[in-house]
């Protein structure tokens, strides 16, 4: 696709891809603001506005001055620091011996942890609690319908469903319940800090242990990154010893 030029600002050229690369550079809700005619046609004048603060920056000779030339020796360190710790990064390799190896001393790591899907209920009060759940319990209703008119979770909207979840996203009382129900169970009221839960188990996963093939890639990047922190540490220990640094 040819890459039209838009504007012309003092001998610069504006392009079409100057303004595309532009809005891709915002995020993803103030991109789709952009994305007509018009809001294209904004971004444009927006670059031509900065084109001019760059020509009117040269014809002022801004470049000479110390202010400049102060600044352009700091991101000249930012950008040699950035680009040293880019490198040792980018240095470090695995091979597929290792990357096996890694999985097998870490299986627990990769394998899928046993989850359970709840629904709960969440009343301040104990009576309160207790009250529903033996209104449940007699069918006078239903888990999903007493969770919309009674629970302080926003969960109450999808009749107190929180979704699965493995162990240790919610408080201890919470999981020592949940994953220790059986399928369609509702519990007896549940204290925890937030209030008193009546919880319904819809689902439960067990543990299990994942193949190889399916982590491979999570596991090659583990073990990367386990090498990069373990090689940042080691190179900064030697400029410690190589450059002399003086405490204020």
């Amino acid at each position: 696709m040819e890459n039209k030029v838009l504007a012309t600002v003092a001998g610069v050229q504006i392009t079409q891809l100057q303004v595309d690369n532009f809005i891709k550079r915002l995020d993803s809700q103030q991109a789709m603001q952009y994305q007509s005619n018009e809001g294209k046609k904004h971004i444009l004048q927006e670059l031509i506005n900065q084109t001019l603060f760059l020509a009117d920056a040269k014809a002022n000779k801004l470049e000479e001055t110390d202010e400049f030339k102060s600044e352009i020796s700091k991101m000249k360190g930012m950008i040699l620091t950035q680009l040293n710790v880019n490198n040792l990064m980018q240095s470090i390799k695995v091979n597929d011996a290792e990357v096996v190896e890694h999985f097998e001393t870490n299986k627990t790591k990769f394998s899928s942890p046993e989850k359970t899907d709840t629904s709960h209920i969440l009343v301040d009060s104990e009576e309160e609690c207790k009250d529903i759940h033996q209104k449940i319990l007699s069918n006078e209703i239903t888990f999903e319908d007493a969770a919309k008119a009674h629970s302080k979770c926003p969960s109450k909207d999808k009749g107190g469903n929180l979704g699965s979840f493995p162990k240790g996203q919610m408080v201890p009382e919470y999981e020592e319940v949940a994953f220790n129900m059986k399928k369609d169970e509702i519990s007896k009221p549940v204290k925890t800090q937030f209030g008193y839960h009546i919880i319904k188990l819809n689902e439960k996963q067990e543990a299990a242990e994942t193949k190889f093939e399916d982590v491979k890639e999570q596991v090659s990047q583990d073990l990367i990154s386990n090498k990069q922190r373990a090689e940042y540490t080691n190179k900064i220990t030697k400029m410690r010893q190589d450059f002399k640094i003086v405490m204020a």
